[in-house]
């Protein structure tokens, strides 16, 4: 039965724990495992890593996730507790591991450094100090689906537990990690009686009245050995057959399929005869879409699957049809997702179809469609990142990532995709400098430089994106190569587009080096090189509001506010928000050195709206830096301190603070020695501390000065390959861009 501890999951942390991400909400009834859960949370309270193993389908995922909740709702007063869930089933390569999780927990870094030395920092990342008369707080780190990734999450997870004393972590998947310290719960099939009762209830979602103790019911529970995956699947059939008749069906299945797996283990004879009696139900054009399906690794919508899994017997008129008979039986789920509804394949069910598809000898055609599909989407955003789409672009790219990553990596994996792994990559600098994937940016185009793609102007693009993405980071050693590689290769080439680029990130890196002349000669010029090739988009804005900071930087205020007014209207004509934010920063600045803090202030809390709406940890503790000194001024010099220590919390998931740039610096050493005079050293650092302690969430509230950070506008999601002005088009976007679009590649 199911227990009142069981809804009991918190909305938010406890007092004294910081976010750590959200819990996907359970659509069904948990049926049974109350044993099993109990003991679960028995072992959480006893062992610092516990892993629930047992083969796919057997409910694994749900137990962890139930036990997560009830571990920490069940927490003492003075112990709070919170907990996080990283689903690895997606990461295909080892190296993205730590990506994963440090991507799962928000701990957002555009550092240099890798990942694992963020995670080996988190509870200072997360913001888990204790609260006032608070003993601490503990962090349960639920790693799923990790066994094809098991040395690598074994070499993560004994060092975090060596580190982070406040961590625990409950490890689910189908073998051991291979820990010192670690508890093992295997977890077996439902009983019959329960396995009975979850068939039951399946089938009365939808529509379907059977009897728990009906004799057939009982029977193919046992035939099914108690596996939930297995009884699910088979609920979706009562529809259409009565007990008897499923019985009689699924013992042929049960012959037809064992008979050629007798090498592998009896427990994934079981779930393979489940699944594999599944697709034998299906009708051969619903084999075929599963089998197609197969290839996408994350959620994917309608107008993907109709473009990449048809033909060869599927048209594509016919995919919807054939989906709505897949989501019936439960081999397909739904799910509503920031960019509309999306479809998903459980790993398993995936896997099995991805096996089907390799025998027919057509994966590598499926993953070149797929690979066609997501690098014309990813073009299609970077065209309307600058429009007024672009908060539906950041929303879209969000729920796109794993399939991207796919297509990223199949292209990095032979030399006659490499260069459209370097246009992919380059085409999607917004993601990494727009919306908060610095890190992840440097680590596709990195790679996709090294690859020789015999495309140049893809490699010119990648080039400059990659050298933007380490100016940003602080990384000045990194992005000179990279610009004079691109300009070197651009002036032989005569690629106009591609000088235009290569100088406007010179220019930005000598803003933050402090070349405020070079800075200023170099963006003139990038700016003067864009005008006369027709290019306007956001980049070529960023650069205009880098030239006006240039000219704040060197006292000309009146020519900065000019320089970032224009951008701003240009902007608001084209619905563009990002671009937008950096102006309103330097607006800001000028209004500050005006004594105009009121303005400052409305330009700051707009500006920082903005950042935060699009992730961008860059744009968001600019606009805290500068709040602090505004905040300074208005008199509170105690909020000003908390402003800098949540800022300084946040730069090590930036870079190098505020670029090492004396100019960037000053504000904040003027408010720090502002508030240290007012409030005297002792009384700033405890208010510097305090800020320290805000988890990023926290920190932009009560920097906005409200309870939460305005969120940006939603905007519906795109139908097919939808132009502005234009027809909708099932194809990918293509490739020549328009004037509007960043055109460099």
């Amino acid at each position: 039965m199911r227990d009142a501890m069981d809804d009991a999951t918190p909305d938010s942390p406890p007092p004294g724990c910081g976010a750590v991400g959200s819990t996907p909400a359970e659509l069904d009834a948990f049926v049974g495992r109350s044993a099993e859960l109990d003991a679960l949370v028995r072992a959480l309270d006893t062992a610092r890593l516990v892993t629930v193993t047992g083969m796919g389908g057997v409910g694994k995922s749900r137990l962890a996730a139930r036990a997560a909740a009830r571990w920490t709702a069940m927490a003492a007063r003075a112990v709070p507790r919170t907990w996080g869930r990283v689903e690895l089933a997606a990461v295909r390569d080892a190296e993205f591991v730590d990506h994963a999780v440090v991507e799962a927990l928000g701990l957002t870094d555009h550092t240099t450094r890798p990942p694992r030395e963020t995670l080996l920092d988190l509870p200072q990342a997360l913001g888990f100090a204790p609260a006032a008369g608070a003993a601490g707080c503990r962090l349960l780190l639920v790693l799923d689906g990790f066994e094809h990734l098991a040395p690598a999450c074994a070499s993560l997870v004994a060092e975090l537990l060596r580190r982070a004393p406040e961590l625990s972590v409950l490890a689910v998947g189908r073998r051991p990690l291979g820990v010192a310290g670690e508890r093992l719960f295997p977890l077996a099939p439902l009983a019959e009686p329960e396995a009975a009762r979850l068939l039951g209830e399946r089938a009365a979602q939808l529509g379907v009245a059977v009897g728990e103790d009906d004799p057939a019911v009982r029977e193919v529970c046992r035939r099914l050995d108690g596996i939930p995956l297995a009884i699910e699947l088979a609920a979706g059939r009562l529809r259409a057959l009565s007990p008897e008749r499923l019985l009689e069906r699924l013992d042929d299945r049960f012959r037809l399929l064992t008979g050629g797996l007798r090498d592998a283990l009896p427990r994934h004879r079981a779930l393979r005869t489940t699944i594999g009696w599944s697709h034998e139900l299906c009708t051969p054009r619903e084999r075929l879409l599963w089998a197609r399906l197969s290839v996408f690794t994350g959620p994917f919508d309608l107008e993907a699957a109709e473009y990449v899994c048809s033909g060869g017997g599927l048209p594509a008129d016919d995919v919807l049809d054939v989906l709505g008979e897949l989501l019936a039986q439960s081999v397909v789920a739904r799910e509503e997702t920031a960019a509309g509804t999306r479809y998903r394949m459980l790993d398993t069910v995936r896997a099995y179809g991805a096996g089907w598809l390799s025998a027919a000898g057509d994966a590598d055609r499926l993953r070149r469609r797929h690979r066609d599909w997501y690098v014309g989407l990813a073009t299609w955003c970077e065209l309307e990142w600058f429009s007024p789409r672009q908060t539906e672009v950041a929303a879209r790219i969000e729920v796109e990532l794993p399939n991207l990553r796919s297509a990223l990596e199949y292209c990095m994996s032979g030399p006659r995709e490499a260069h459209l792994g370097q246009y992919l990559a380059g085409c999607l600098w917004f993601c990494w400098a727009g919306c908060g994937r610095l890190s992840e940016g440097r680590h596709w185009l990195r790679r996709a430089v090294e690859l020789d793609g015999g495309h140049e102007q893809s490699r010119l693009k990648a080039l400059w994106v990659l050298a933007h993405v380490a100016i940003l980071q602080g990384d000045t050693v990194a992005a000179p190569a990279a610009l004079q590689e691109c300009r070197t290769v651009a002036e032989r080439s005569a690629s106009a587009t591609a000088l235009a680029y290569a100088e406007h990130r010179s220019g930005c890196l000598a803003l933050v080096t402090d070349d405020m002349e070079g800075a200023e000669r170099l963006l003139r010029s990038a700016l003067a090189r864009y005008r006369a090739i027709g290019e306007l988009n956001s980049n070529v804005l960023m650069g205009q509001v880098e030239l006006a900071m240039a000219r704040a930087f060197r006292g000309d205020l009146p020519e900065a506010v000019r320089l970032c007014e224009d951008v701003r209207r240009i902007c608001d004509d084209h619905g563009e928000r990002w671009a937008r934010a950096y102006a309103l920063y330097v607006l800001a600045y000028a209004a500050r050195q005006e004594e105009d803090l009121g303005r400052a202030r409305d330009l700051l809390v707009d500006c920082l709206s903005s950042a935060h709406g699009f992730r961008d940890l860059l744009g968001s503790v600019l606009a805290v830096e500068l709040l602090a000194l505004v905040t300074v001024g208005e008199g509170d010099a105690a909020e000003a301190a908390v402003l800098q220590g949540a800022a300084g919390a946040m730069w090590p998931s930036v870079g190098l603070r505020l670029f090492g740039s004396a100019h960037y610096n000053a504000p904040h050493e003027l408010c720090a020695s502002t508030a240290r005079e007012r409030l005297g050293e002792a009384r700033y650092e405890e208010c510097v501390r305090e800020g320290a302690r805000l988890g990023r969430e926290a920190a932009v509230a009560r920097a906005l000065g409200r309870a939460r950070a305005r969120p940006l506008p939603g905007l519906p999601a795109p139908r097919g390959r939808a132009r502005r002005g234009g027809p909708e088009q099932r194809e990918p976007a293509a490739s020549p861009t328009r004037k509007g679009g960043e055109t460099a590649g």
